[in-house]
């Protein structure tokens, strides 16, 4: 009997290459994320009809220097600096191809890249985004944080019947030939401040702010702790196994 390819290649496992980049600039991460993007987009069309063919998946991990940038649906009037006092700030700012609105990336955030071709677990964009936002869910689980998703807005939230929602991870992707680019931002022990330069994922709206993992425990929070939770709980979901 003859059977599928792409999901023989999954039960026979599908193996992923962790990299941990440290703390790093948006545009030397965003280089890299797109230089290995690419690779496996060419490696794909070059061997992909073969029968022994194996993509090669990554998962970046990292923080970045205090960044905005800004999704390709985004708008620019959800950045709060004029151009002044943008240059005159230790902020970068760069628009980007990911989807979604403004964001801050920085110090004590922990930023993820899944470098992945979808076609080899499924092929279904928004389960991939809500596979993201499980991920978050479980590691917070881990601390003991009830965490969901909010209707109508990507990531993850904190709900609070006597207060507003509160923002702990946004979410960004692109997606070319159902191989991945960008990922997700989750506040561990960020500067919060930071988000005041804007209007975060353009949600304006006196019941929603952001928050971050240390503000919700009340101390500060082992980032390398963190990493091995994400890493454990994108294996189960994605049911795979690290290089």
């Amino acid at each position: 009997m003859k059977t599928n390819r792409i999901e023989d290649t999954i039960n026979m496992s599908n193996l992923v290459t962790h990299q941990d980049l440290g703390l790093i600039s948006y545009q030397k991460a965003w280089d890299y994320q797109t230089i290995l993007n690419k690779k496996l987009i060419a490696r794909k069309r070059a061997f992909g009809e073969e029968e022994d063919y194996v993509p090669y998946h990554y998962l970046l991990t990292c923080e970045h220097k205090p960044v905005y940038t800004l999704g390709k649906s985004g708008s620019m009037d959800n950045l709060l600096l004029n151009s002044s006092e943008l240059s005159s700030s230790s902020f970068e700012f760069f628009k980007i191809n990911r989807g979604g609105d403004i964001t801050y990336h920085g110090p004590g955030q922990l930023v993820v890249y899944p470098i992945f071709d979808l076609e080899y677990f499924f092929r279904d964009i928004h389960k991939y985004v809500r596979q993201l936002e499980e991920v978050v869910i479980r590691t917070l689980a881990d601390y003991s944080i009830k965490a969901t998703r909010q209707k109508d807005f990507t990531g993850v939230w904190i709900l609070d019947e006597n207060g507003p929602s509160r923002k702990i991870c946004a979410i960004g992707v692109h997606l070319s030939r159902w191989v991945t680019l960008h990922g997700l931002a989750f506040n561990i022990n960020s500067n919060l401040s930071h988000f005041d330069n804007i209007i975060p994922c353009g949600i304006d709206a006196h019941d929603k702010t952001v928050t971050s993992l240390e503000k919700e425990l009340g101390k500060k929070v082992d980032m390398e702790e963190v990493k091995m939770k994400i890493k454990s709980h994108f294996a189960s979901l994605f049911e795979y196994k690290y290089v």
